[in-house]
């Protein structure tokens, strides 16, 4: 049986373990993380969804990823933190998108990814104001950014026309914080340092 078409938009950001600014999405992949290996926290936030039959509309979902050199390399660890409050046919749902198997943007990244760790439910608590964004899944992943703002003091610097799974047009940000303790994954820093992103985002199967 075809999977079913769906489509997901929203509000996406992230906060990776490299420093800011990260070498990752200006080098197709290519570059060497800034700490010799990457760990990634992507957090979506769907303002209007549909899989087939089944709406998605207000739910949330984490992409936590473990990369041991250069991301063109492969070898990735991924894992999946669904919204605690979607229902189990919009779990299976989220699970599909955000792993790839339906299609779309992170399918376009399966063949990097070595080991996919599983998905779990768990409260996903999404904060935004202003130029700030944080998250916190209690035990799980806790990650604040700010957007960094560009010479007119209002508005973002972005990345542009660029590949990556999220969006092709990313505000560069700063992380304060940054704790994952996930799929044998841990990252701790609060240097104030690592490399963010916050962006709208669009998927579709097709």
């Amino acid at each position: 049986m075809a999977n079913p078409e769906w489509q997901i938009t929203g509000e996406y950001f992230e906060a990776c373990s490299c420093d800011f600014v990260c070498p990752c999405p200006t080098s197709g992949l290519a570059a060497r993380p800034t700490k010799g290996f990457c760990d990634a926290g992507l957090v979506f936030r769907v303002e209007r969804g549909r899989h087939g039959a089944t709406t998605l509309d207000g739910l949330a979902f984490g992409v936590l990823l473990h990369t041991p050199g250069a991301m063109i390399e492969g070898n990735w660890t991924v894992g999946v933190i669904l919204d605690e409050r979607a229902t189990a046919e919009q779990r299976a749902a989220l699970t599909t998108i955000a792993s790839g198997q339906g299609g779309g943007p992170m399918a376009a990244v399966g063949p990097l990814v070595g080991t996919f760790a599983g998905a779990e439910a768990k409260p996903i608590r999404i904060e935004r104001d202003g130029m700030k964004r944080s998250v916190s899944i209690p035990g799980i992943l806790d990650i604040a950014i700010e957007a960094v703002t560009g010479a007119n003091g209002t508005d973002p610097i972005y990345f542009d026309n660029i590949g990556h799974p999220a969006a092709t047009k990313l505000a560069l940000a700063k992380a304060s914080r940054g704790h994952m303790h996930a799929f044998g994954i841990n990252w701790d820093d609060t240097s104030g340092r690592n490399n963010g992103h916050v962006a709208p985002f669009s998927w579709s199967s097709s």
